[in-house]
């Protein structure tokens, strides 16, 4: 018996306007639980609500971090009470440089390097350990590929629960110290993510009170990615933009964005005007953009080999529904080599003053390669999504960027190296 089945029902949980965990294949419904598989056809769940009324007002009215939003999570009414890293309202930049740079009109930089772990990992963190704490667990954990495991672990911190981190063993080494340091149990396994990831399901089986937010919580951690598209929202003023680009790992963060998008209209928050969504991976790792290239619906896993390693998951899990989402709003998924992801990290540097991990150099160089073929549109108001800080992937740019020159401590040196950089 699972630890929710001797808890009970649905009814003993307080998860805010949360109703059910629905299936996204046969759409049929289940009692909240920390469960992630159709009883009936072993789809993948998701939380479905009966929301309340939720207005610009209440939502301004709200705390300046997700929180703002909780009418519209799965989390209790008093979650702002527990220690939390309180994630959210990271800034929307206005990148006219960039925009130049692309070619693109009317261009924004949601910029999520602000976040506590300097990721938008700390949002899914933040409402899965509010569910999980709901659902009675007393563990939290994760397989990560280095940003989940930064924010598992500082959530964890914060709330003073014990955590337990996987991650590949091959992970860059600053993500690997930025997760260690808070002193949760981190164990490197021999494998790539998909190996890890397998693990922790296990591991989940077998320990009824760890709190797996990307396994056994997973309904819930996925619900947090809603809250950008939310932010990005009430950022433009209470108006949706005309296209906005994702990096795709799991693929989870582009469905949630699109479904945030989507309440919101169906709430009257915002005009539901029309959107394309389009999504970036690397060429290393892109077993989503290949099935969106040939028409398929079915995505064929591949082994990872790209710098960037916070997307490099080669069987994700919501890659079906992320072909969905951008077929529906008639956006694209494209992908581009680590050489360009290199140059997107750089050129979002010296254009916006913004230091994007490996997986912003892919949003970046993406968002280029969309507008050189045609799929985005140039004129249409276009937001990008900067996930995680630069400063976790230093290895990316190492060797390609350091100082102009080194001089002696004289003027006349110093006047000699600009003019030879001229």
């Amino acid at each position: 018996m699972s630890l929710t089945a001797e808890l009970g029902t649905s009814t003993a949980f307080d998860l805010g306007p949360a109703r059910a965990l629905s299936c996204r294949e046969c759409g049929h419904e289940t009692p909240l639980a920390a469960e992630f598989a159709c009883t009936q056809c072993f789809g993948p769940l998701e939380v479905a609500y009966d929301f309340g009324t939720v207005t610009r007002a209440s939502i301004e009215a709200g705390p300046r971090n997700i929180w703002r939003y909780r009418h519209l999570l799965p989390v209790p009414a008093d979650v702002q009470e527990h220690p939390n890293t309180e994630p959210g309202l990271t800034r929307l930049i206005k990148a006219d440089r960039l925009g130049a740079a692309l070619g693109i009109r009317n261009l924004w930089i949601k910029d999520d390097t602000g976040n506590p772990t300097h990721s938008f990992k700390d949002r899914v963190v933040a409402v899965a350990l509010a569910a999980a704490r709901e659902l009675g667990f007393k563990v939290l954990c994760c397989p990560s590929t280095g940003n989940l495991a930064n924010a598992v672990a500082a959530a964890a911190a914060r709330a003073g629960w014990d955590s337990v981190v996987l991650i590949p063993a091959s992970l860059e080494q600053a993500k690997v110290l930025t997760t260690a340091v808070y002193g949760g149990t981190l164990l490197a396994v021999d494998g790539n993510y998909d190996d890890v990831n397998r693990l922790a399901t296990e591991l989940a089986a077998e320990h009824e009170d760890w709190a797996f937010v990307n396994v056994n919580v997973r309904p819930y951690y996925a619900e947090g990615s809603k809250t950008l598209g939310f932010e990005i929202a009430e950022q433009l003023g209470w108006r949706l933009p005309e296209q906005v680009v994702v990096p795709v790992a799991s693929g989870s963060q582009l469905t949630k964005v699109d479904k945030g998008f989507a309440e919101f209209g169906k709430l009257g928050l915002v005009e539901p005007t029309p959107y394309k969504v389009f999504g970036a991976q690397a060429t290393g790792c892109s077993p989503v953009a290949k099935a969106f290239a040939e028409g398929h619906d079915v995505i064929t896993p591949v082994r990872p080999d790209t710098i960037a390693r916070s997307l490099a998951i080669g069987n994700p899990a919501d890659g079906p529904y992320v072909l969905d989402a951008v077929r529906r709003t008639g956006g694209a998924v494209e992908h581009v080599p680590d050489e360009e992801v290199v140059e997107g990290i750089r050129l979002l540097a010296r254009t916006e003053g913004v230091f994007a991990e490996t997986a912003g150099g892919v949003t970046v160089a993406t968002t280029k390669k969309l507008v050189e073929s045609g799929q985005l549109d140039p004129d249409a108001e276009t937001v990008l999504l900067i996930t995680g800080d630069g400063l976790k992937t230093l290895d990316a740019v190492s060797g390609q960027v350091g100082p102009t020159a080194t001089v002696p401590a004289s003027s006349a040196a110093v006047r000699n190296a600009l003019a030879d950089r001229d």
